[in-house]
C-alpha cells in the first residue's frame, strides 16, 4: 500500500481525489491544506498548516511531512500548486503526480496556450492589447466595431473569477485599466464542452465529452455524458502530441458564432467534475496513480448517458462521545414500509467503532420475525428489547454508559432528554453523526 498525500486537499479537486480513491486497496490517502477547510471534514488523516505555495518554507515542510508520514506520492490538487510542484519534483522526496513542468507551465498560462498552438483553427483569435510606459493603453484602435464583443478573462485564473464581456472601445479601456493581466479573445457565444483525457507514455487512451449544463461559479455542476465527434478527438490528438502528458488531463471548448470548436483552456489535471466519467468506469486518480507507479492499464467504460448534479454537501463534526446508541424501530429504522438505509449506514459505521446498538421497541408483531422478513440481521444489535405500548423507554436504559438516543417520536425524546440528560435525535438529524472521513 502506497502514502498518497492530497494538497490542497479541500479543493474540488481534493474532493473527487478522495471520493476516487478512498476505496481502494492500494493507497492510503492523507489530506493537507494551508486553511482549514472541507477536507478536514473528509481526510481521515488530515495534516493542517502546510504552507502556501510562495512561502520559503513550504519545501522543508513536505519533506518533514514525507518522512513523517512515509509519504510515496503527493498529488496537487489546484492549478497553481500542481505548477509549483511540478518545479519542486526533482527537490522533493516523494514522486509528485504531474505532467512535465514545461506542459505545466504553458497550461497554467492561456496566452502561453494560445501562442503554443497559434498556427492550429481550433485557437481562438487574440487580441494584443497592452500598456505602454505612460499607462495608456495600445492597439485598441486596431479592432474594428464587428469585432465586438470581445470576451476579456485573467491570463492565469481558473473558473469564471475575473471575467467580462466588452462591448465597446471604452468597454475595453475600463476593464484593462481596472485590470492589466486580462487577455482579449474573441466571444465564443455558444455551448461549451469539457473533454476529459487520459494519456500514459504519450499515447491519448481516453477522451470523452461532457457538457456543462449548468454552472456555477465556473464550477460545472450538471453535465452530462455525450458522444465526441472525430472533430475533437482530433483536437485531443494534437494537443497529446503537442504537450506531454502523464494522466489524467482535460480541455474545454466553446463553439464560435460559425459553430466551429474553439480552445478556452487546457489542463493537466484533475477536475472535479470527471466524476461523471468516473462513474462510467474511468477513475482517472486510480488511473493516474498507476500510470506514475509505471503500471501499464486498460480503459473500459460504459456507453450509456449519464448526467450528474452536484449541490452543496452537508458534513458535520459532533463533539459527542459516547459508546452506545439506543434505538426506535417503527418508524425509525423501518419507515414508510422500507428500511431507512441512511440510519442503517450509521448503524453500520458503530458495528466499525465498537459500539453498542440496543434496540428499544413497541413493535406489534413479533419484532425478530419482522428484522428476518426485512433482511436485518439481529445480531447487529447488542440487545433487542420489546416493551408494551404503555412502558416507559427510560426504564431498559442506563446512565452509567455514555450513549445517545435515536426516536421519530418527539415525546419520547423529550422524556429521555429531560430524565437522562442524553442527547437525543430525530431523523433528519442522524447526518450529523456519519463520519465521512476515509
Amino acid at each position: 500500500m502506497k502514502n498518497v498525500l492530497v494538497f490542497p486537499c479541500g479543493s474540488e479537486i481534493g474532493l473527487e481525489i478522495h471520493n476516487a480513491l478512498k476505496y481502494s486497496k492500494d493507497f492510503k490517502l492523507f489530506g493537507g491544506s494551508s486553511v482549514d477547510d472541507h477536507g478536514k471534514f473528509v481526510y481521515e488523516n488530515y495534516i493542517p498548516d502546510i504552507p502556501f505555495i510562495d512561502d520559503e518554507n513550504l519545501l522543508g515542510f513536505l519533506n518533514e511531512t514525507v518522512e513523517k508520514y512515509n509519504i510515496d506520492l503527493i498529488y496537487p490538487a489546484h492549478d497553481d500548486v500542481v505548477l509549483k510542484l511540478a518545479e519542486l519534483k526533482d527537490k522533493i522526496n516523494a514522486h509528485i503526480v504531474v505532467s512535465n513542468d514545461e506542459t505545466c507551465d504553458i497550461c497554467r498560462s492561456k496566452s502561453k496556450t494560445y501562442q503554443y498552438f497559434r498556427n492550429y483553427d481550433f485557437t481562438p483569435k487574440t487580441y494584443d492589447i497592452t500598456k505602454d510606459s505612460f499607462g495608456d493603453i495600445k492597439n485598441i484602435k486596431e479592432i474594428t466595431k464587428n469585432e465586438f464583443p470581445i470576451f476579456l478573462k485573467p491570463d492565469v485564473g481558473q473558473g469564471a473569477k475575473g471575467v467580462a464581456v466588452a462591448y465597446t472601445i471604452d468597454d475595453l479601456k475600463h476593464h484593462f485599466t481596472e485590470n492589466p493581466g486580462l487577455i482579449a479573445v474573441e466571444y465564443l457565444p455558444n455551448e461549451e464542452y469539457t473533454i476529459d483525457c487520459f494519456s500514459a507514455n504519450g499515447e491519448l487512451l481516453y477522451c470523452e465529452k461532457r457538457e456543462r449544463i449548468r454552472v456555477k461559479d465556473g464550477i460545472s455542476v450538471n453535465a452530462i455524458t455525450i458522444p465526441t465527434e472525430n472533430s475533437i478527438k482530433e483536437i485531443a490528438e494534437i494537443i497529446n502530441s503537442k504537450l506531454r502528458f502523464n494522466g489524467a488531463w482535460f480541455f474545454q471548448l466553446k463553439k464560435d458564432k460559425n459553430n466551429q470548436y474553439k480552445l478556452l483552456e487546457i489542463a493537466p489535471r484533475i477536475a472535479g467534475t470527471m466524476a461523471l466519467h468516473r462513474n462510467t468506469g474511468i477513475n482517472f486518480p486510480l488511473l493516474t496513480l498507476y500510470t506514475h507507479m509505471g503500471i501499464d492499464v486498460s480503459i473500459i467504460s460504459n456507453k450509456e448517458k449519464l448526467t450528474i448534479d452536484r449541490a452543496l454537501t452537508n458534513r458535520f463534526s459532533y463533539e459527542i462521545d459516547y459508546q452506545r446508541v439506543y434505538l426506535d424501530f417503527d418508524d425509525t429504522v423501518y419507515v414508510k414500509g422500507k428500511i431507512n438505509t441512511y440510519l442503517m449506514m450509521f448503524l453500520y459505521q458503530c458495528v466499525n467503532e465498537n459500539k453498542e446498538i440496543i434496540l428499544i421497541t413497541k413493535h406489534v408483531k413479533d419484532i425478530y420475525e419482522t428484522l428476518k422478513s426485512l433482511k436485518i440481521d439481529k445480531e447487529l444489535f447488542t440487545e433487542i428489547i420489546t416493551v408494551s405500548k404503555e412502558d416507559e423507554k427510560s426504564k431498559y436504559m442506563d446512565d452509567n454508559v455514555s450513549s445517545i438516543f435515536i426516536d421519530d417520536s418527539f415525546s419520547e425524546r423529550l422524556k429521555i432528554a429531560d430524565e437522562f440528560n442524553m442527547p437525543v435525535f430525530d431523523l433528519d438529524a442522524v447526518e450529523s453523526l456519519i463520519d465521512w472521513r476515509m
